[in-house]
This record gives C-alpha cells, sequence and structure tokens, in this order.
C-alpha cells in the first residue's frame, strides 16, 4: 500500500501547527507536504517590535526546515486547486511552475489585507501584515525623521514627522505605543531645527482603543498612548489619502507622509475560486475542519468559518489563538481519516489576551484576571516566550540588550515602497524586480498604484510592470542591449515596434505605456520623454528622428562605412549587415557603441536583419534633417551581395 500524500497549503500558525503535529502523529508513515512562499514561519505579534528597532527580523522567523525536519516543504504559493483531479499548482519563487497530487489537502493560506473603498489609500497607505513591511516602516519612519532634523521650513517638519495610523485594534495600538517611542529617543539624539517633535495618530471608527478587549483594559491602553503624545481620536477615519496627507472624515486635513493600515484582515483570496460555500469571505467547514462534501479536504485558520460550539450561530475569530488551535485539531482529524485514532470537535477556552505597549506597559487578561504597568509587561513577554516555537534564547537577549543599550536608528533602504503594495495576495513575500507575473507577490489584476506614496519612496505599478521598476519618469532609461523595440518579433510580421509609422504593439503610442503606474511612460517605451534607444522627444542614441540612427531603415538613406558598404538604406529592401560576430536585428546589441563597419571581423556567420511587408512603396516624405558634416555621403539604395537567409537568422557558409 502507498503512503498517503498530505499537502498543507500555508505556514502561519495553522498550518505551522498541523505540520508539526502530523508529523509526530504519522510518525513518518505519511507524505507530508508543506507549500508556503517563504521557509519560516513568522510569528506575527511580535512584528511591531521589529518595525521599532527593539528585534531583529530573524528573530521571529523560526526556520520550517529546521523545525520540520520529516515535512517535504516546497517554496511557492498556490494559484490554483484541482478538487476532482486531487492537486494543487503552484508557482515558485523564481516563475517555475509546478504541481503537488493529495490525498488529503488542508488549506491554512491565513489572510491578507483588509481593503476599504476610500481614494488614495491603495495607492498610498501601507499594511502590517508580513516582515517585508515591518522592515519598510521601520526604515520608512527612521528616514522621516532625519529628513524632519535636516528641514529649515516648519511645514515641511511637521509633515515628515507625522506619522497616521488606521485602526486600533491588536496591530495598530501596538504600532503606535512602540513607534511613539522609537521617534522620541530619536529625537532626544538629535533635536530638530524647529524645535517641533514627533506627532503619532491613532484613528478609529469604534468608541474606543481595542474594543474587543475588557473595556479596563481598553482604558489601561488608551492611557498608555496617551501619555506617550498619541493623538487618539475615537469614531474618524480616513476619508482620502493623497501624496502629502491624509483627509479625515471630520473634514480636518493632517500633512503626513506615512499611513499605516491596520484597519483588519480578509481571507486569502485563493478560497474564493473553489466554488464551495463561503462566509464572508472564509470557507464553511465543520466542527471538524472538514468541508462538507469533501471528505479528502480541511480547512483551518483565517480561511476557514469555523462554528463556535460555545457561542452557537457564531464562528470563531480570525486571531492567532483561534488558528494555533484549529492547527492541533485539524491534524488529529487528517489522522483520523485515515482510520487512525477518533475525529475532534474544536472547542476553545478563552485564556485572555496579552497587548504589548513598549518597555514595562502592556495590558493584559491571562485567564480573565485584568492586568496592567510592570506585571502586565511581564506576563506579556512571558507568554510570547512560551507560545514561539524557536528563538526564545534569541528574543530573550535582544530584549535584555534594548533594556540596557541604546537602539540603532539606521535605515538600510532594502525595501523599497513599491516593493510592499497593500494590495498584495502576498504581504509575506517583497516584489522584486524582474520577477515573472505570478511569482511570489501578485496584485490584484487591473490595479495600478501611483508612483509615489506618503513614504516619499518610489512606487511601482502592478507586479508585471516589467523593466520599468525602479525607474523615475523624470531620468531617461539606461539604454540596454535587449531594448531593442523590433526583437522578438516574427520575421513574417510588420516591424510593429519600429517608430515612424505604427506604434508598438501593446502600446498606444504617447499615451502611458500599460501596466504603468501614475500614467507616467515606461522605461523604454515610446511616450513622454524618450528613452535612450528609443524613440520621442530628445532623439535616442541608435535610433531614428532627429539624427539619422545607424543600421535603421527609417526614411534617411543609408550612410557607407569606412569601406564603402552601406549601413542602411531609405527604401524597402532586405537588410544585409555586415560579416562578423554581432547580434542580428539591428544594432550592435551594445548602448552606444557604432555598429561595425563591412568588412571589418572575419568571415563566418553573418546575422541578418528580419524580412517582412515594408511601410512604405515610395521615396520617405520625410528625410529629417541633414546629415552631419563628418559622415559620408549616402551610399546606393541596395545593399551588395546576395542574400542569403529571410528569416533573420545567421546562414552558415555565408560570405
Amino acid at each position: 500500500m502507498s503512503r498517503p500524500r498530505i499537502v498543507i497549503v500555508g505556514a502561519g500558525f495553522a498550518g505551522y501547527r498541523t505540520a508539526r503535529t502530523l508529523s509526530r502523529l504519522t510518525r513518518h508513515q505519511a507524505d507530508i507536504t508543506l507549500l508556503n512562499p517563504t521557509d519560516y514561519f513568522l510569528y506575527l505579534p511580535l512584528l511591531p517590535q521589529v518595525a521599532a528597532g527593539i528585534l531583529e527580523p530573524r528573530r521571529v522567523s523560526v526556520s520550517l526546515s529546521g523545525t520540520l525536519p520529516h515535512v517535504r516543504l516546497v517554496l511557492g504559493e498556490a494559484d490554483g486547486i484541482d478538487l476532482d483531479g486531487r492537486t494543487v499548482h503552484y508557482t515558485g519563487p523564481e516563475g517555475e511552475e509546478g504541481t503537488l497530487s493529495y490525498d488529503r489537502l488542508v488549506l491554512a493560506a491565513g489572510s491578507v489585507n483588509k481593503l476599504l473603498p476610500i481614494p488614495g489609500v491603495a495607492e498610498h497607505a501601507h499594511g502590517f501584515r508580513g516582515l517585508p513591511e515591518a522592515l519598510y516602516l521601520r526604515d520608512h519612519v527612521t528616514r522621516q525623521v532625519e529628513l524632519a532634523a535636516a528641514a529649515d521650513d516648519r511645514a515641511e517638519c511637521a509633515a515628515r514627522c507625522t506619522f497616521v495610523v488606521v485602526g486600533a485594534g491588536y496591530t495598530g495600538t501596538e504600532v503606535a505605543a512602540h513607534g511613539a517611542m522609537y521617534t522620541d529617543a530619536q529625537v532626544r539624539k538629535h533635536p530638530m531645527r524647529t524645535g517641533m517633535r514627533p506627532r503619532w495618530m491613532l484613528l478609529d471608527v469604534a468608541p474606543r482603543v481595542m474594543p474587543e478587549m475588557d473595556e479596563r483594559l481598553s482604558r489601561t491602553a488608551e492611557r498608555v498612548l496617551r501619555q506617550r503624545g498619541v493623538d487618539v481620536r475615537m469614531g474618524t477615519s480616513v476619508k482620502e489619502a493623497t501624496h502629502d496627507g491624509v483627509v479625515l472624515t471630520d473634514g480636518t486635513t493632517v500633512d503626513t507622509r506615512t499611513l499605516v493600515w491596520c484597519v483588519g484582515v480578509r481571507p486569502d483570496p485563493l478560497v474564493e475560486s473553489l466554488g464551495l460555500p463561503m462566509e464572508r469571505g472564509r470557507l464553511l467547514v465543520d466542527p471538524h475542519l472538514q468541508v462538507p462534501g469533501r471528505p479528502e479536504l480541511f480547512a483551518c485558520g483565517d480561511v476557514a468559518a469555523v462554528p463556535d460550539l460555545n457561542q452557537p450561530g457564531q464562528y470563531t475569530p480570525m486571531t492567532a489563538q483561534h488558528a494555533w488551535r484549529h492547527g492541533k485539531v485539524c491534524a488529529h482529524n487528517v489522522v483520523a481519516s485515515f482510520g487512525r485514532g477518533q475525529r475532534r470537535a474544536y472547542r476553545h477556552r478563552d485564556m485572555g489576551f496579552v497587548v504589548d505597549l513598549g518597555g514595562a506597559k502592556a495590558a493584559a487578561n491571562p485567564l480573565g484576571v485584568p492586568m496592567s504597568g510592570p506585571a502586565a509587561g511581564a506576563v506579556t513577554r512571558g507568554y510570547h516566550l512560551a507560545a514561539m516555537p524557536g528563538n526564545r534564547v534569541r528574543v530573550a537577549a535582544d530584549w535584555l540588550l534594548d533594556a540596557v543599550l541604546p537602539r540603532q536608528a539606521v535605515q538600510l533602504g532594502l525595501v523599497r515602497s513599491w516593493s510592499v503594495p497593500l494590495e498584495s495576495s502576498s504581504p509575506e513575500v517583497a516584489r522584486v524586480p524582474g520577477r515573472p507575473e505570478g511569482a511570489g507577490m501578485t496584485t490584484t489584476p487591473g490595479t495600478q498604484r501611483s508612483d509615489t506614496g506618503p513614504g516619499g519612496a518610489q512606487a511601482g505599478g502592478t507586479a508585471n510592470a516589467g523593466a520599468a521598476k525602479n525607474q523615475s519618469a523624470s531620468d531617461p532609461a539606461r539604454s540596454r542591449p535587449d531594448s531593442d523595440p523590433a526583437r522578438s518579433r516574427p520575421a513574417s510580421d510588420p516591424a510593429r515596434s519600429r517608430p515612424g509609422g505604427e506604434p508598438a504593439r501593446n502600446q498606444p503610442g504617447g499615451e502611458p505605456a500599460k501596466n504603468q503606474p501614475g500614467g507616467e511612460p515606461a522605461k523604454n517605451q515610446p511616450g513622454g520623454e524618450g528613452a535612450e534607444r528609443q524613440p520621442g522627444g530628445e532623439p535616442a542614441r541608435n535610433q531614428p528622428g532627429g539624427e539619422p540612427a545607424r543600421n535603421q531603415p527609417h526614411g534617411e538613406r543609408a550612410k557607407k562605412g569606412p569601406s564603402g558598404s552601406p549601413r542602411a538604406s531609405g527604401k524597402p529592401r532586405r537588410a544585409v549587415e555586415a560579416a562578423g560576430p554581432r547580434p542580428a536585428r539591428g544594432g550592435s546589441g551594445r548602448p552606444g557603441k557604432a555598429p561595425r563597419a563591412a568588412g571589418e571581423g572575419s568571415a563566418g556567420k553573418r546575422p541578418t536583419a528580419p524580412s517582412g511587408p515594408s511601410r512604405s512603396a515610395g521615396p520617405p516624405t520625410d528625410p529629417g534633417p541633414e546629415p552631419p558634416a563628418n559622415q559620408p555621403p549616402p551610399g546606393p539604395d541596395i545593399a551588395p551581395g546576395p542574400v542569403k537567409r529571410t528569416d533573420g537568422r545567421a546562414a552558415e557558409g555565408d560570405s
């Protein structure tokens, strides 16, 4: 009998606990595969301390392969599930695709940032669900305080040192509390010229801070925040977000460069594609965490709507505490589905909550006993150490060092604004330039982001923005060997991407390039300001328009090289490149380097330009300006010598 195959999608609190428990229960008698975009389990409750510089990023990242030795780890993001074929399709971090077959499938994909239809939020706000977002916020806050300290203008200083946090739940409250301490420590070392101090704002439409907690704990948290100078505004939220600030629902305009979105979370969109019964975006399951009608399918964590047996008619909330317990029960029920043991129904007992407010301050109610002050701080950190599946000693060492040494307020600049868009199906993965579409981080289809957000750093567009990432529209794009627009075109197709006629395929011709944010033209694309080796605006090097381009058949007659052979023609013809080892299809393949004249180099393979229908049957209508005085006169219209190949590839034996 073959070994059962168990696939777990997601390594959050629910997925990690399921994998660890299954590894122990099956005793190596099953093939357990864990599919996750990263190779670590992220302990989310300590993420605000990473943003505040208390903990290093690796302290809250627990290695999956190191703590799950008998579980196969597959790096990738699930993008399709075939329930009838019992397969999971995924895309790897480098764009590779794969398929996993299963006998039992556990969906624990987690959650993503919750979005609201507020103008400008998707373009100018940043969430707080993953390690890249925490690292970006740490660098961004540090940079804004440093820029504010060097500014002479009071208005600019006030805008840069104002930080707005939307959402007064657990995450938003901790971010504001730790952030205020972090910026105050920076200002004490380097006071601002204008004498101003950092200002933190905490907004929420709820009537009080952390409404899901006991009212006494809520008052404790709000008192600590106000003592640290945090502007707490309940019953108020953001009406509109812009690059320079936000407009609140009460009509107030706040100038800021920082907008942190901690409103809440929503289930991962993966489960929506299954076509199964849902409950507010979550997959409906029975008390045994099994999908009705699908005995091989289980779901737990934030993607599962688990009935709350203690409160009939309700479902367990989307918290880390419930997800951690879901994983254990789910693992037992998966093993029971193979005939080993009995199924368990999920029942929970409220163990209380803890909120770390920084320093010795905290709010906690362990086992229903409300606590505050240093005692609550000790209980909170003790709970986190006990709940973490690894790195306990390192976390405790960082806490000790933070108590006796000042924090290092430096910005590394490793995570840019466009790397952590708010609309992302994978907030745990930062976007990387050149990553294929669908690999790792993806954004909502059809959504475009502005080039700059409140953080002041450049923001990117969608995940498939191509080479335009990391390039400002005000600077000319750097020419690259692969920037020739005529490449990747079939030989029988007209040269659509050549300038002077029909605009390039998939480009509107003068309008902003597709998949580029902010209405600005993409790098190496026509329209707007001209990029090197591309038409538009200022003539680009090695391209027609203005000064005649070399080796391009556009309007201007061919110019002879030192050997007398023509370089280009002004009438339709089959172009023949000079012999020598250089790239075909026009140009030398190196930016700014003119093609070699005919007769240079040794005989051998001769690359030829792709043939195809010409654009015009007559003489050019716009020959352009006169050629420079130091250039030879135009040559004949027809290139000398026979044409051996017409398909754009080098021919063997041509001379």
